[in-house]
């Protein structure tokens, strides 16, 4: 059943990226070389356990290439392209966490839209910062990042305590270097401004969305 459902989810995510004129990315080859790989650390968070069923990932992560995710929302697609050089650790986090179904059916609990920041943030299960996979790994950062509009990066809840929470800049975000850039989007901006334009709970400039927003299925393409 489970491998049914995987297969008809990829079968629409790549309707879906053809119809909008993304390319999936042809099989992968032999590399000539060894690609370089880092080491991480996933450290348990026994006093936040899993809210899903998942293990950390393998320590060992590529730090070169790409990877490419889609979010598949109630409001519209998301094609997100991943920068293993950057931020090898949390790319890895990331694209385990999509491929172990740990955002499918998922809410965005949060939504801003104020003169310093304006993102939809996404990743926790239960709601705002509370519902993550049960381990946590360090920031990578250097101090100089930036967040213009299609940033896509982890959240936190302060130094070194990564996991699943991730936000999506829809306009900008005039924050501190202190959030692990993953990468960009490079399809879905008229999704995001979509959401926007529904608005915000009670007319706030920070909240959860006035009308809900949904993942149904992150699969990697």
């Amino acid at each position: 059943m489970i491998s049914r459902r995987i297969t008809v989810i990829a079968a629409v995510a790549a309707s879906v990226l053809a119809s909008v004129g993304v390319a999936t990315a042809a099989p992968a080859t032999p590399e000539a070389t060894t690609r370089p790989v880092v080491q991480c650390e996933f450290i348990p968070t026994p006093e936040n356990p899993a809210a899903r069923p998942v293990r950390p990932p393998n320590p060992q992560a590529p730090a070169s290439g790409k990877a490419k995710v889609l979010l598949v929302t109630n409001y519209g697609p998301v094609a997100i392209e991943l920068d293993r050089s950057n931020a090898p650790c949390a790319v890895h986090n990331f694209t385990h966490l999509v491929r172990s179904w740990f955002y499918q059916n998922t809410q965005c609990w949060r939504l801003t839209n104020s003169a310093r920041l304006g993102v939809l943030q996404c990743g926790d299960i239960f709601s705002v910062e509370v519902g993550g996979p049960g381990y946590r790994f360090a920031d990578e950062v250097t101090g100089a990042e930036t967040y213009p509009r299609g940033t896509v990066a982890m959240g936190n809840q302060g130094p070194d305590t990564n996991g699943s929470q991730f936000f999506i800049v829809h306009s900008h975000a005039n924050i501190a270097p202190a959030y692990t850039v993953l990468g960009h989007v490079t399809f879905g901006m008229s999704t995001m401004d979509r959401i926007v334009a529904a608005g915000i709970a009670d007319g706030a400039t920070d909240g959860p969305p006035k009308h809900p927003v949904r993942i149904f299925a992150a699969v990697t393409i």
